[in-house]
Order: structure tokens, then sequence, then C-alpha cells
């Protein structure tokens, strides 16, 4: 039962969130840090699905995915922070959450290294996004805080991977990758 509520509770997260939490306020904290990937539909639903894709590959793919996107999300932030221009990130991040959709709705069992390397794709311009945000001398903290934030998100969708696995409901799996699916789209034609 409690699984049936958080399921809702992300999927209606999903649908009523604002989209982007890019708003270019200035960030330095441990606090702002946690808060930007839950602030906005692109991060909460990109790092679930990783948790939750990682969960249906299943084996080592459950660490080293959400494992490889962590790494390369803090190489993003650092290329940003270090003065790195990337005029596509936006997008980069709506196309992240649209595959990572589909990745999820289908089912798509990739081998353990070109999941990592997807996701680590991926990852780079979330972070790059975080690098952007981050304006404040105490890079640091605010990067210890959202990658706790980050972690959270994927223990999350693996979570919610056990949940709808143990109701043995794989077309729901299906759904929230068709979810993803959808968000990703209104993202990146917004």
């Amino acid at each position: 039962m409690m699984w049936r509520g958080l399921i809702c509770a992300v999927l209606v997260d999903m649908i009523v969130c604002p989209v982007s939490a890019h708003t270019g306020d200035a960030v330095s904290s441990f606090g702002a840090g946690v808060a930007h990937p839950l602030g906005g539909a692109d991060h909460i639903i990109a790092m679930t699905m990783v948790g939750l894709w990682s969960l249906l590959r299943g084996g080592r793919a459950v660490v080293v995915w959400p494992m490889a996107f962590v790494a390369a999300m803090l190489a993003g932030f650092a290329a940003a922070s270090a003065g790195l221009q990337v005029s596509f990130v936006e997008p980069a991040i709506g196309v992240s959450i649209v595959m990572l959709g589909v990745l999820v709705a289908l089912g798509v069992r990739a081998p353990t290294v070109l999941g990592a390397l997807a996701v680590g794709v991926f990852a780079f311009f979330h972070g790059h996004a975080h690098g952007t945000a981050a304006l404040g001398a105490s890079h640091i903290l605010y990067a210890m805080g959202f990658t706790l934030a980050t972690v959270t998100l994927h223990a999350v969708g693996i979570a919610i991977g056990v949940g709808l696995r143990s109701l043995a409901a794989p077309l729901l799996l299906s759904g929230a990758g068709a979810c993803a699916v959808v968000a990703g789209l209104a993202w990146s034609g917004g």
C-alpha cells in the first residue's frame, strides 16, 4: 500500500510541477543544492527514470548507472563552473527526459556499459544546468546538496520499480516511462 501512495505522489508531481528548475537565480548553499533538483520536474523525472531503468535492467546496472549519472553530473557542474558555455543544455535535458522515458517504457535492457554511457551523457547536461545556477562562492556545499538530492531521486526511482514489480504491474512501469516521454516532449516544445 505504501508503494501505491509513493507512485501516485511522484506521478502527480510529474504532472503538476513546473518542468524547468533553471531560473538563473544565484545559489551557493547546501540547501539550495538540495532544492535545485527537487524544484523542477525535469530533474525529478530524469533522475527518477535513471533509478527505475537501472532496476529494470537489474544486476550491476542498479549501482553502476546511478553512479555514472552522479559522476558525469559533477563533471558537467565543474565544466559550467569553469566557464564552459554549452548553448543547447535545455534542449539536451528535454531529450534526456524523453529518451529515459522511452527506455523505461520499452523496458530496454542495455548492456551495463552502454547504459552507463547513455545516462552519463544525459547527466552532463543536468550537471551543467546546476553549475550555471551556482553563481555563489560556495560551490562545494551546493554540489554536495544537489548530489544528495540526485542520489535520493535515483533511490526513489528504484523504490518505485520495486513497488511496481511487487504489484506485478509491468503496464504501470511502461506507463511511468510514457509519462516521462510526454513530459519531456512538453519540455522540449516549451
